[in-house]
């Protein structure tokens, strides 16, 4: 007979990601104990990615000015914000 997934035990979470743009075939599972766990691994996500691309965000910002000048984020009136400064947290 097939194989499908395992039977969830009762009581347990389980989070699981797919659809990167580099490996859209990827999947990652998360198994926690709690519900609260659940949603601490899912805050931590989504904190984590949004920093990678704050990151990525200033470092393009950085190179786009050398080249050009100009701070790609005034047109926007947001340049000053501290959440696209180098040093800054969110």
């Amino acid at each position: 007979g097939g194989r499908g997934a395992p039977a969830a035990q009762p009581g347990a979470f389980s989070l699981s990601l797919a659809g990167f743009i580099e490996e859209p075939e990827r999947k990652y599972c998360f198994e926690c104990a709690t519900e609260e766990q659940c949603q601490e691994w899912v805050e931590a996500l989504k904190r984590a990615s949004y920093e990678f691309l704050r990151r990525s965000l200033i470092f393009y910002r950085n190179e786009i000015q050398k080249m050009t000048g100009k701070d790609p984020l005034e047109q926007y009136g947001i340049s000053e914000e501290a959440r696209f400064q180098l040093g800054a947290q969110r």
